[in-house]
């Protein structure tokens, strides 16, 4: 899910403030990777994005928490009257 980072397509405006040694970084950094100071910042908040949320969509578990959780995925289903009573229920935006 790479970002576009095209200057041509750059319409939002960002601010940000920054300590002197957090700049003397950023521009050491931006620099050896032969970027622009915008375009690392952009690079580089993007990539800790894109992680932040798929964190929130992808966990990872050991060989045996993964078969734990398929063997009770596996299982037949049981009775559960506190489910059914919820599923029995109207929606609330349902209700009128």
């Amino acid at each position: 899910m790479p970002v576009a980072t095209s200057s041509a397509s750059r319409t939002a405006r960002l601010g940000l403030r920054a300590t002197p040694e957090q700049e003397t970084m950023l521009r050491r950094a931006s620099e050896a990777a032969h970027k622009s100071l915008t375009d690392f910042i952009l690079d580089s908040a993007c990539s800790a994005a894109e992680q932040t949320l798929l964190d929130q969509r992808l966990f990872m578990v050991s060989d045996d928490q993964a078969k734990t959780l398929l063997d009770l995925l596996d299982r037949p289903e049981q009775p559960n009257e506190g489910l059914h009573e919820l599923f029995s229920r109207s929606a609330p935006w349902n209700v009128k």
